[in-house]
């Protein structure tokens, strides 16, 4: 039985309906999970000019094809609509020491002694970031003492995340931070247990460092991120927060032909502090709120207000030795009075605003901020969001329901579990990140990475959030698990909904875009551990196969 079919019917001069043009592809023989209203299961359906138009029995899809169509036979794979990342800021760290692959501190170490054996004394070594402590058999950065040890001479600067840098001797003598220089607002110069600087500047503290100028974006850049994106399932992403330039790139690839994967990105203005910079910022970028198509549309504005694992802002003490003997609440990078005042201006402006909010502490300045532009004009309806949201409380949840926030949630206790354990303690971390709870409090909510914070394959995501199973510290916070089926929503049809296109992707439907992957196994029924480890079989977009397994 044909589940749906979308005919484009012409009447002719004497009033007859013409039959609908032969589909240009049809996949028959699979297991299609069709993540509609019903959850239908189908076996075949027909694509043409980048859009499903019919989904059914391989018996009726068959019939609708023309010697010209193109049929895929799927010999019984499992086909899922196209899978989206909600917070992907590129796909791996960017240039400088590879340590992704690092999986002790001896491996930080050697790789960053082969840099420094070929380069000029002097010269400053940059690692990329697409790394994590958690990943190394140690559970611990490299600190200072640590990096001297191969790099007495060469100022070093490991890139961890997006927020913090570790540096060696000769970088802090470089840039003149000593035990004298001062905590600057917004970030924090941490010690060791001897009170000696060991390296690490969190958040704001990063920018007593010059770092010398990356390459430029380019569109060859974006499109070789893209092919590897394709090839773990990714058909749409959500750029959380790049400039009006990469923008123009991503319109430019979509001109010539070049983008293969959908693009909704937020915009970031950094040192718009302010209100009257915020509203120049805006206007020089000569972009407004949903400017672009269904490949590349402008989502909104971010913004943050506190830090990452390292400084989440929350209401008690990180943990010692975290805590500072109980006095580190973590890092507020953006104050109330100066965020609400921004996100006030945005919301006049029209603007969908993000915020990146850690901690439950940082939750709240959110909220406060969020209710006070509601007030002046209504944000219900125009799914602002709450990006990570690790830590909210019970009295946080009504208020968040009634602004309708969507909630944007990564894997991060994948990655860092062992991490996060030793900043806030097991219980914390292992609420770290409740997708259970956000459900079940009746909140709609996206997934992705917070790719290269953590490694974007959005299996690995589905993984994570049905298990609670995390890359070295065992299973965590069991109670927050949700279904397969919800998992699968998170990853497509509530991305869509995040970005108000559920009416346009998100599930396999008549008139949708064709936007699909191909799995070798059934994600709703195979065994756990063959999701983490899966490859993907194929992926089309717009009816347009980008990667295919082998090829």
């Amino acid at each position: 039985m044909i589940l749906g079919i979308v005919v484009a019917a012409a009447a002719a001069a004497i009033g007859a309906v013409q039959p609908a043009p032969a589909p240009e592809t049809i996949l028959v023989n699979g297991h299609i999970i069709t993540v509609d209203a019903r959850f239908s299961i189908a076996q075949a359906v027909a694509i043409s000019h980048g859009r499903f138009t019919a989904v059914g029995s391989n018996t009726d899809i068959r019939k609708l094809a023309s010697p010209q169509t193109t049929t895929i036979d799927l010999k019984g794979q499992t086909v899922i609509p196209g899978l989206a990342d909600d917070h992907l800021h590129d796909a791996g760290g960017g240039p400088g020491v590879d340590l992704s692959r690092a999986r002790s501190i001896a491996d930080v170490l050697a790789a960053i002694a082969s840099y420094v054996r070929q380069s000029n004394p002097g010269n400053v070594i940059v690692s990329n970031s697409d790394w994590h402590e958690a990943q190394l058999k140690e559970h611990r950065l490299p600190y200072r003492h640590d990096l001297d040890t191969v790099s007495p001479d060469n100022p070093v600067v490991l890139v961890r995340g997006g927020h913090e840098y570790i540096l060696n001797s000769a970088a802090l003598k470089k840039w003149n931070i000593t035990k004298d220089t001062p905590q600057p607002p917004g970030g924090r110069i941490t010690r060791d247990a001897g009170g000696e600087l060991n390296g690490e500047l969190i958040d704001r503290a990063k920018s007593l460092v010059q770092l010398p100028p990356g390459p430029r974006l380019t569109i060859e850049e974006l499109a070789a991120q893209h092919r590897k994106l394709n090839a773990a399932g990714l058909t749409s992403i959500r750029y959380p927060g790049a400039s009006a330039e990469q923008f123009r790139l991503l319109q430019e690839m979509e001109r010539t032909g070049r983008l293969t994967i959908r693009v909704n990105q937020l915009l970031r203005f950094p040192a718009a502090d302010d209100a009257a910079k915020m509203r120049a910022a805006v206007a020089g970028s000569g972009l407004k709120q949903d400017d672009g198509d269904e490949w590349v549309r402008v989502g909104g504005m971010k913004m943050a207000v506190d830090g990452g694992f390292e400084g989440g802002w929350m209401r008690e003490p990180y943990v010692e030795p975290w805590g500072e003997k109980g006095t580190f609440r973590g890092v507020n990078t953006m104050k109330q009075a100066a965020y609400t005042d921004v996100v006030r201006e945005l919301n006049r402006l029209g603007w969908r605003v993000a915020t990146h909010a850690v901690g439950d502490a940082a939750i709240d300045e959110v909220l406060e901020a969020y209710e006070v532009a509601n007030a002046d004009k209504s944000i219900v309806g125009r799914r602002w969001s709450l990006e990570h949201g690790f830590i909210p409380q019970p009295d946080q949840f009504p208020r968040m329901r009634k602004l309708a926030l969507v909630i944007s949630a990564q894997d991060h206790l994948y990655l860092a579990g062992p991490s996060l354990v030793n900043y806030w303690g097991p219980a914390r971390a292992g609420r770290t990140t409740p997708m259970r709870e956000y459900l079940d409090q009746g909140f709609t909510v996206a997934g992705g990475t917070d790719s290269a914070v953590v490694p974007y394959p959005p299996l690995w995501v589905f993984y994570h959030f049905v298990t609670r199973d995390t890359i070295s510290g065992g299973v965590m916070g069991a109670d927050q698990k949700i279904s397969r089926k919800e998992a699968l929503q998170v990853q497509t049809i509530n991305n869509a909904y995040l970005t108000f296109e559920e009416k346009t992707k998100g599930s396999i439907e008549p008139g949708k875009l064709a936007d699909l992957v191909v799995l070798p196994e059934d994600i709703l029924t195979c065994p756990a551990k063959h999701i983490e480890q899966m490859n993907v079989a194929m992926t089309m977009v717009g009816g347009k196969i980008v990667y295919r397994h082998g090829s």
